[in-house]
């Protein structure tokens, strides 16, 4: 399935690898693609992937803010401290989740369907 032409025209694992870091192609693939599974089943995950590292990586970001700005007015050194571990948790977390898109983008240029955890068996149910 992999090696088949995605509904835009694009070989499958290359239309798979590009919808990690380009999500608005991911989701035009999800409406468009009807026949490859492989090619749904990856923009699907790259789609669930954004959203899972962005509804956990902004509150982590809001309360880092939080707690650099009120924090450090009212408790000082030990305020800004906490924030910047925040906001350092924050920034691991970013990475990691560009590190698991750029992973699952080059297991599926290779043509692997391979499973993201959290929502690698949501998008294979879903598929």
């Amino acid at each position: 399935m992999q090696n088949q032409k995605s509904a835009i025209g694009l070989d499958g694992n290359l239309a798979s690898a590009i919808g990690y870091p380009i999500g608005l192609l991911a989701l035009i693939l999800i409406f468009m693609e009807k026949d490859n599974k492989f090619v749904r089943f990856h923009a699907l995950q790259s789609v669930l992937w954004g959203v899972l590292v962005t509804v956990v990586l902004v509150p982590l970001i809001i309360i880092g803010i939080i707690f650099f700005i009120i924090l450090a007015v009212t408790l000082g050194t030990i305020g800004t401290i906490i924030g910047g571990l925040v906001m350092l948790v924050a920034g691991l977390f970013s990475l990691g989740g560009l590190a698991g898109a750029i992973f699952a983008a080059i297991k599926a240029y290779g043509g692997e369907e391979y499973k993201l955890p959290i929502v690698g068996n949501m998008a294979q149910k879903w598929v």
